[in-house]
């Protein structure tokens, strides 16, 4: 049975919301089932509809969302197994249902919390002109060590898929309300992958079949326990025919997997560069961000750069020139797995790339496995294509070898193409199968938000509200956000129910000078043995200080053309911040009106973006003005330079009036004109 439900409501308010509707779709979501499971228990008091239709059998759920709704059902999964905090919950009450799985289609995660103890599938479209970072593989890569690590987390790469044709409602020719690709085309400078019409970009009648073909193998996987459909899903690169001609890529973690080789833990690397997947410094970064492109692996978060997220970058200019080698501090077991599957990027359009694969063990003996080949994805400098292809190789060599497999202490990646590049994501020992999961008991971090005056005199001290419920300890990393430079500092805690592990105290200084508001943010990623529902959270410092009052004096209101209107503005007393305040210029109440050939076409073009051809008003343009004020000021000299055109022309004037910062006139507001007469 598969229902579906609006969340029309939520999609309009979101931008509202801390967490970009989230926690609001959750709850969404489970009121549904809720009365699902009422009706299930009471068939009689079902609607008429369903006593024509089997009962549902709600042991077995699986959630499917697109974009946000991805997002949201997430959250609906994580708050059926870890309850949100009561004030934060528009779906209390017990949980009568089992999420078995999750489908994510083209899905954000702002939040960076996935659900690490349910299966999922995380489908990626290529073409993703909304979702374009492809965000959406945290659902993969952040469960790495979070918890058991036996549910399987798989993403799925569609070539040539955009965002909005996931969605009937936003397909052109299907929807009801006005609809177009997200993918935006420029006919002057089309894209080799995903302008429409090109060989890789999916209509929307393929794109829906091959959602709906994988759609349907999680659903066989997850609900039906059908193992036979986990090869589609984990990386082993079997394909189904059914969601030709679609170019259909997997991996995965999780399910069979065990031992891995993590960068983001304690490791030592040699012949290769342990980088960041986020951080300002090309240095430090995985990816160069002026390297055309980008990859889903390294999406940004909330800070501007993160620790804990890393992965293995090689460099080489020969066959066989370096060998890259990756030695965590813990002996890694292998034992019991078949082979050995890794993660590894290449530069789109890069072809093929072989590399050699070998280990060692504890008493430094070393087995060669074998030899893999990475293919790369087709790619632009406007899609993520920097996407880890997942290769395998079996542990045959290493069993004849004597080695202990138990005890891996090394692994080893020699390239074997004449130059190229490289990213090591991860490594797993892998055998088939999929096991039974079972959500560990953890505790869940929820960050609030608090809203305080700024006052007028004196120092007070708040701390940013943060709840830890459920059972057991794990370890989140907390990031404290510098509001004026947005940089982060971060730290690793170890939290428990009912205790205030996480503590960030925020200094309040009253004064009597306007200012805006202020947020003292952190965010909060769990790391191990933990999950964050609400992660971003604060203290609001709120202005209680009026805005000073505006008054403006002509100090050149009226000249001949080629000379420069002026007016001063002057602010009542001086702010603690920079005020901007903006202004249009609107028609003139009466008389004529400058026009674009008025006035120096460097202002025009700074102030509207606009040239003077063809000659309109100047209100016409949608001139919106700003003038700063530096903190401290209280004066600011606007000019406008006009031009001589020697054309007889009655008086022209121009009108500025005041707005808000959504360009809404502002009652009460300043205004101010200036004339322009012809030269004698």
């Amino acid at each position: 049975m598969t229902v579906s439900i609006s969340a029309n409501g939520v999609n309009g308010q979101d931008w509202q919301a801390e967490d970009g509707g989230a926690e609001a779709r959750s709850s969404l979501v489970r009121r549904h089932l809720a009365d699902w499971a009422d009706w299930a228990a009471h068939p009689g008091h079902a609607p008429a509809t369903l006593h024509r239709v089997p009962r549902a059998d709600l042991s077995r759920v699986l959630l499917v969302g697109h974009s946000r709704g991805g997002e949201g059902v997430n959250r609906a999964a994580m708050d059926s197994l870890y309850p949100p905090p009561a004030d934060q919950d528009g779906a209390r009450g017990p949980v009568r249902w089992t999420v078995r799985g999750t489908v994510l289609v083209g899905p954000t995660i702002f939040g960076q919390n996935p659900v690490a103890d349910v299966p999922s599938a995380t489908i990626l479209p290529g073409c993703d002109g909304d979702v374009s970072d492809l965000q959406g593989e945290a659902y993969v890569d952040g469960t790495r060590g979070v918890s058991k690590g036996t549910a399987l987390h798989s993403a799925v790469y569609v070539v040539g898929a955009n965002h909005n044709f996931f969605n009937s409602e936003w397909t052109p020719g299907r929807a009801e309300a006005p609809a177009s690709d997200d993918f935006w085309d420029d006919e002057q400078e089309r894209d080799p992958v995903c302008s429409p019409g090109s060989a890789t970009r999916l209509t929307a009648d393929q794109q829906h079949r091959a959602g709906a073909t994988y759609i349907a193998a999680a659903a066989r996987l997850f609900v039906a326990g059908d193992d036979r459909a986990r090869p589609l899903l984990d990386g082993t690169g079997l394909r189904a025919p059914s969601a030709d001609p679609a170019r259909v890529l997997t991996h995965a973690v999780g399910a069979g997997r065990g031992g891995g080789f993590l960068p983001d833990g304690p490791v030592t690397v040699t012949g290769g560069r342990l980088c960041s997947a986020v951080d300002p410094d090309p240095a430090v970064a995985c990816l160069d961000p002026e390297v055309p492109g980008s990859s889903p692996h390294f999406a940004g978060w909330e800070t501007d750069r993160e620790t804990g997220r890393r992965a293995v970058a090689l460099a080489w200019t020969a066959p066989g020139g370096t060998t890259a080698a990756l030695r965590p501090r813990a002996a890694v077991s292998l034992a019991g797995a078949r082979g050995l599957a890794l993660r590894v990027i290449v530069p789109p359009n890069s072809g093929s790339t072989p590399f050699d694969v070998a280990v060692t063990d504890a008493s430094g003996h070393r087995a060669a496995l074998g030899r893999v080949t990475v293919d790369a994805l087709p790619g632009s400098g406007r899609t993520a294509s920097y996407w880890a292809r997942e290769v395998r190789v079996p542990l045959a060599a290493a069993t004849r070898a004597g080695l202990d497999l138990r005890h891996v202490t090394a692994l080893a990646l020699t390239p074997r193409s004449g130059a190229g590049r490289a990213w090591l994501v991860d490594a797993w020992g892998w055998r088939p199968g999929t096991p039974a999961v079972r959500a560990a008991a953890l505790p869940r971090v929820d960050v609030g938000r608090t809203a305080v005056k700024e006052g007028d005199t004196g120092v007070r001290t708040y701390t940013v509200p943060v709840r830890v419920s459920g059972h057991g300890s794990g370890q989140v990393r907390v990031y404290v956000l510098d509001p004026a430079t947005g940089h982060a500092r971060d730290r690793l805690v170890t939290v428990r129910p009912g205790r205030h592990d996480i503590d960030v105290p925020v200094t309040v200084r009253g004064d009597t000078a306007f200012s805006y508001d202020v947020q003292h943010d952190i965010a909060v990623k769990a790391v191990r043995g933990a999950v964050v529902g609400a992660h971003r959270g604060g203290v609001t410092v709120e202005n209680d200080d009026p805005m000073p009052a505006l008054t403006v004096t002509p100090t050149a209101g009226r000249v001949t053309e080629g000379q420069a209107l002026g007016w001063r503005m002057s602010l009542s007393e001086p702010g603690a911040v920079d005020i901007w305040l903006p202004f249009r210029i609107v028609p003139v109440t009466e008389g004529a009106e400058l026009s674009t050939k008025d006035v120096d076409p460097s202002w025009l073009s700074e102030w509207t973006g606009e040239e003077p051809d063809p000659e309109r008003a100047l209100s016409a343009t949608g001139a919106w003005v700003w003038l700063e004020f530096p903190a401290g000021s209280t004066r600011y000299d606007a000019s406008l330079p006009t031009l001589t055109d020697r054309v007889a022309e009655p008086a022209e004037t121009v009108r500025f009036e005041q707005t808000d910062d959504d360009g809404r006139p502002v009652p009460g507001g300043a205004a101010f004109t200036g004339t322009v007469t012809d030269a004698p």
